[in-house]
């Protein structure tokens, strides 16, 4: 069969159930969701052992260890993905909510209310437990959802896969309502132009699959993901603080989106800070690439750096690595930022209210943060509960993305014989 079918089949299929997870109560959701976690824990054997066989390829092919860290699942792992449905079970349930709404003077009365998307398609790499919260959120907000992992974790997924399909069988639900998609480029190629039957389309992975997926999709795409994320050390900074929070932002776990990048230090911190944070930085394993004055510095303290590039300022390196340069003021932190940032999340460390108002201002991002790691830029951190990813685009979504941005609105509008 060819991919182009293999993807009609099952978004006929995931439409289907789809109808009728819309209809769901909160209740019904909720108890599928629970029998899932239960069946993850009780499956918990099963996933790690084909864990282990991802992980055995992956490291044969010369995978990095901070992917294959992305990669890996635990019996600890697998318990707290169980556990991460299970909070998704507590969260409110989005579908029905009133947005809006009035009473118009001719008597209509008109509402906005959330509905499911219908049929969403999550592409993204080699991190399982997407997998599951991708058909949590999913489920709760009253989606089929179709899922394209990255090849790395082929025998994980599908077996994660089985286990929720057959968890929702037990409660009498369909299980297309999950639906794992095989085959290489054209399988992927064929769901992303399957518009009409997939409603929407969700990246979520490194530069290069988001930007086919915007590139080749014909179908609606909410771009998310690539973190080139700045920390702004401030003339005005706590320089404790700001020691605390860069080395969080990079070393906390550097193979995720919201790791600091780049790490940008006030002219005025070239002696007090900087070598100080550049020798915490390397003494953590970070590779340093630095600019001239940030390299001057590295230089007289005796810490290992490599200049610079001009591709480096650019770079999500998702590894023990951060480029560093010295800005002359706030006005030239800003300028940096603006040509190199990805709109992910962009920090600064000050205790200059004006100085924290100017950035907060300015900086065209989904998160800003003042004086707290960019590690912080989550849908767990938010309390949104499990996210399906953090939107970098405007339109629709931004920033973390949880139940709400998985519906959609409609109106709604009861008369009594009102004719226009």
């Amino acid at each position: 069969m060819s991919a182009v079918l293999t993807v009609a089949d099952l978004a006929a299929k995931a439409r289907t159930a789809s109808r009728r997870l819309a209809l769901l109560s909160r209740a019904d959701k909720d108890a599928a969701l629970l029998a899932i976690a239960d069946a993850l824990d009780a499956a918990s054997a099963d996933v790690v052992a084909a864990n282990a066989q991802d992980i055995e390829r992956g490291r044969a092919s010369g995978m990095v260890e901070g992917l294959v860290d992305r990669l890996t699942l635990t019996p600890e792992r697998v318990a707290a993905v169980a556990d991460a449905v299970r909070d998704i079970a507590a969260l409110p349930d989005p579908v029905g909510e009133v947005v809006r709404g009035s009473t118009l003077a001719n008597g209509l009365q008109i509402r906005q209310v959330r509905v499911p998307m219908g049929v969403v398609g999550m592409i993204y790499e080699a991190r399982p437990n997407v997998t599951v919260d991708a058909a949590a959120l999913g489920l709760k907000s009253g989606n089929a959802v179709i899922l394209r992992g990255g090849s790395a974790a082929e025998s994980t997924n599908r077996t994660l896969v089985t286990v929720m399909r057959d968890a929702l069988t037990a409660q009498g639900l369909p299980a297309d309502a999950i639906g794992l998609l095989d085959g290489g480029r054209d399988a992927v190629r064929a769901l992303l132009t399957a518009r009409g039957q997939v409603d929407l389309i969700i990246p979520r992975g490194g530069a290069g699959l988001i930007q086919t997926v915007v590139t080749e999709s014909t179908v609606p795409v909410i771009e998310t993901g690539v973190g080139n994320c700045h920390v702004y050390v401030d003339a005005a900074a706590d320089l404790d603080k700001a020691l605390a929070i860069t080395l969080n932002a990079k070393t906390h776990r550097p193979s995720v989106c919201n790791a600091a990048e780049s790490l940008l230090v006030h002219a005025s911190l070239t002696q007090e800070f900087l070598p100080k944070v550049l020798a915490e930085l390397s003494g953590a394993g970070v590779v340093l690439h630095t600019d001239p004055a940030a390299g001057s510095a590295a230089e007289a303290a005796g810490i290992p750096h490599v200049p610079a590039t001009d591709e480096d300022w650019d770079t999500e390196y998702l590894a023990l690595e951060i480029a560093v340069a010295v800005v002359p003021d706030l006005d030239g932190a800003l300028d940096h930022i603006r040509a190199h940032s990805s709109g992910h999340t962009e920090a600064i460390v000050t205790e200059d209210r004006a100085a924290a108002r100017r950035f907060t201002t300015e900086i065209d991002a989904a998160a800003v943060m003042v004086n707290a790691s960019t590690r912080f830029t989550d849908g767990g951190e938010f309390g949104f509960g499990a996210e399906i990813g953090i939107s970098t685009q405007k339109l629709h979504a931004r920033g973390p993305m949880a139940l709400p941005e998985l519906t959609t609105t409609k109106w709604i509008v009861e008369g009594d014989g009102q004719i226009r």
